[in-house]
């Protein structure tokens, strides 16, 4: 169970970072696996993922069911590969299992699965629909008395769906303050850059107007995030304004090589770029293979 707010923010964002590192090594090692994946999307989201999990969420990790945890839902079902390498950062599932992701009969599927994975609340994927399980799940544990926080991760592309704002209006109506959405602003969707495909923007003004405490950082900034988290935090409360995080992140964040692709949503990357990837991503964060 991790969960800290308020304190030294150095040291913290010293851990933060640290896990991020390591969450984004796992990435590149369960990417190997398969020859290609949405690796882009989990280095980029790395930090986020990073923070919560060592920093924010309350949670058991020989538990996974414990009922007074924290709830996270992945709606983008996708994002696996980052929250397989957030899950045994925070030692939900075991390193040595990653090596068996998309495997037949793995626990860890291409597309995150509830009923396969310990740690995977919902069986993401169908876009859109995760903010909506999330404004129930936040109703159905207020109306049994208790008390987690619910936060459900999204991405920008569903933005572009009408039923995220559906249960954006309907949170806010039923003053749901213990939930936090985590959008991942990557401006980049199946079908090409976000803004080409529907724009959104300015997202921050429409949250707000939803009725939602809303605030915008740089997801790849890891001091910000923990403020922005704490800040949310600060506000949780049974009945109260829900709370959303915009997370500007960066496609293939810390590996150079990816940060550059052109086709970046689903990314074939050649056996020999992989030792590559992972020496960018060491020369890059020199200070954290110590930690």
């Amino acid at each position: 169970m991790t969960i800290a707010t308020g304190s030294d923010l150095a040291a913290r964002a010293d851990r933060v970072r640290a896990a991020a590192f390591r969450m984004r090594h796992h990435v590149l090692d369960m990417g190997e696996v398969q020859g290609q994946g949405y690796v882009g999307q989990a280095l980029g989201v790395a930090d986020v993922l990073a923070a919560l999990y060592v920093d924010q969420l309350r949670f058991r990790a020989d538990d996974p069911h414990w009922p007074e945890r924290d709830r996270f839902l992945l709606s983008t079902g996708h994002y696996a590969i980052a929250l397989y390498a957030a899950l045994a950062e925070a030692g939900t599932i075991p390193v040595g299992e990653l090596e068996t992701y998309g495997a037949d009969g793995s626990r860890l599927p291409m597309s995150g699965m509830a009923s396969y994975t310990p740690g995977m609340e919902i069986s993401g994927g169908s876009l859109g629909h995760g903010l909506t399980v999330a404004v129930g799940m936040a109703l159905g544990t207020r109306l049994r008395g208790e008390q987690p926080r619910i936060v459900n991760f999204l991405s920008d592309g569903e933005l572009d769906e009408g039923s995220t704002w559906e249960a954006a209006m309907g949170a806010a109506h039923h003053r749901l303050g213990r939930l936090l959405a985590v959008v991942d602003m990557n401006a980049l969707q199946a079908d090409g850059p976000t803004k080409g495909v529907l724009g959104t923007e300015p997202a921050e003004e429409k949250w707000a107007a939803a009725g939602w405490f809303t605030q915008r950082v740089d997801g790849n900034d890891v001091p910000a995030l923990l403020r922005a988290f704490d800040a949310a935090a600060r506000r949780s409360a049974s009945v109260g304004e829900p709370a959303v995080i915009l997370c500007d992140t960066r496609i293939g964040h810390g590996v150079p090589l990816l940060e550059a692709r052109e086709k970046a949503h689903f990314m074939r990357i050649e056996e020999h770029e992989w030792q590559l990837c992972r020496e960018q991503l060491t020369d890059n964060h020199p200070g954290e293979q110590a930690r």
